[in-house]
C-alpha cells in the first residue's frame, strides 16, 4: 500500500473486498487511473446530493482538479447554496418514516419543505436567495444579456453578497469551489427547480423575459463544443451519482456528435461509473446496466465500466476520499 494513503483509504482497501464493496474499490481505482493517465472527468449529480452535503467532499475534489465538469439538476445547483446560507435553520426529522399526512401538512404550514429526513427552511433558504438572484437576473434582462442558470449563480456567489449569511465553513460548498475555479456546469431541466419556478413566475408577471435564461438546447450545444475540444488523448470519463436527467442528458452528447453530426472520429466516454440503487428492471433508464449504453453509442466495448448498487450518499464520499488519498 502506498504510504501517502490516509486512514479512510486504508480502511476501504483492507475491508472492501467483495460484492458492492469491491465494486466501490474498483471504481475508485479506475477513476484514479483515468486521471493519472491524463483523462478528464465529468461528475453528474442527481437527487438531493447537495442537501446530503456532498459538498464536504466534492468541493475538495474540485479544488484538487479531480473533476473537470459537472452536470447537475437545478435542485442540486441551488441547494448547495441554500445549505451555505441557511444551515442552522434546517430541521432534521429522524423519524420521517413515521410522519402522518397531518405531520407533513404541519411542516408545510411552518414553511419547511422536506427532503427525506431534512427540511429546508423556505424563508431563510429560498427567499434569502431570491432577492439577490432576482437582482442579477433583472440586470441582465435590462441589458439585453443572456446567461446560463449556473452563470447567474456564479455571479451571485462571486459578488460576495451572500457572505453576510454564511452558516457553514465556505470550504464545504461545492458551488463556491466551482465558482472560484469557474469550472463548467450543465444544468439540464433547470426549470424543474425552486429557482426555475421563481424565474418562471417573474416571466408570467411580465417582469423578466424567458430568453434572459439560456436554455437546455443551448446547454447541449455548448456541451458538444466542450466535449469536442476536451476529448483528445485519454478522453473524458463519466462518473454518475444517481440516475435521472443529470446523467441522461450529458451522456447523450457522444451519440449526438457521432450519429447526428456525423463526426465519425469522436471518442466514446472513456470511463463509466454509476452509483445507484435503481434496480435493473423493465424500462428503468436509471437502472440500465452499463453494457446497454454500448448499443446507444455512448460507451465503447473497451470502456472501463463500474456500477455500485448502493446509496450514493454513503458511496460517493468514500470514493472521493480514495481519490483524495484521505
Amino acid at each position: 500500500m502506498s504510504v501517502q494513503r490516509g486512514p479512510i483509504s486504508q480502511f476501504i482497501e483492507r475491508n472492501y473486498l467483495h460484492f458492492n464493496a469491491a465494486a466501490l474499490m474498483d471504481a475508485a481505482k479506475g477513476y484514479e487511473k483515468h486521471l493519472d493517465e491524463g483523462g478528464k472527468m465529468m461528475i453528474t449529480l442527481a437527487g438531493a446530493m447537495s442537501t446530503a452535503e456532498l459538498g464536504i467532499s466534492l468541493a475538495e475534489m474540485i479544488r484538487q482538479d479531480k473533476v473537470s465538469i459537472i452536470s447537475c439538476t437545478g435542485a442540486n445547483l441551488e441547494e448547495d447554496i441554500m445549505n451555505l446560507v441557511a444551515h442552522s435553520h434546517y430541521k432534521r426529522v429522524p423519524n420521517y418514516r413515521d410522519l402522518s399526512p397531518q405531520d407533513e401538512w404541519d411542516l408545510l404550514e411552518n414553511h419547511y419543505n422536506r427532503v427525506t429526513d431534512t427540511c429546508i427552511p423556505e424563508e431563510e433558504a429560498f427567499r434569502r436567495l431570491q432577492k439577490h438572484i432576482h437582482a442579477i437576473w433583472k440586470d441582465a434582462d435590462n441589458a439585453g444579456e443572456r446567461y446560463f442558470p449556473h452563470e447567474y449563480m456564479y455571479k451571485m456567489l462571486l459578488s460576495g453578497v451572500l457572505e453576510q449569511y454564511y452558516e457553514i465553513d465556505p470550504k464545504n460548498s461545492w458551488m463556491l469551489a466551482a465558482a472560484e475555479k469557474n469550472i463548467p456546469i450543465v444544468v439540464p431541466g433547470w426549470e424543474d427547480s425552486t429557482m426555475g419556478n421563481i424565474f418562471a413566475s417573474y416571466v408570467i408577471k411580465g417582469e423578466l423575459k424567458a430568453s434572459t435564461m439560456k436554455s437546455g438546447i443551448e446547454y447541449m450545444a455548448w456541451l458538444a463544443d466542450w466535449y469536442t475540444k476536451n476529448s483528445e488523448g485519454k478522453g473524458i470519463g463519466f462518473f454518475q451519482i444517481g440516475g435521472g436527467i443529470a446523467g441522461d442528458f450529458p451522456i447523450c452528447v457522444v451519440p449526438m456528435l457521432y450519429q447526428d453530426l456525423e463526426m465519425e472520429n469522436i471518442p466514446f466516454w472513456s470511463y463509466f461509473c454509476q452509483i445507484s440503487d435503481s434496480t435493473t428492471s423493465y424500462g428503468s433508464y436509471s437502472g440500465a446496466v452499463p453494457n446497454e449504453k454500448i448499443t446507444w453509442g455512448k460507451l465503447d466495448i473497451n470502456t472501463p465500466k463500474f456500477i455500485v448498487e448502493s446509496d450514493a450518499t454513503i458511496v460517493a464520499p468514500l470514493i472521493f476520499a480514495w481519490i483524495l488519498k484521505q
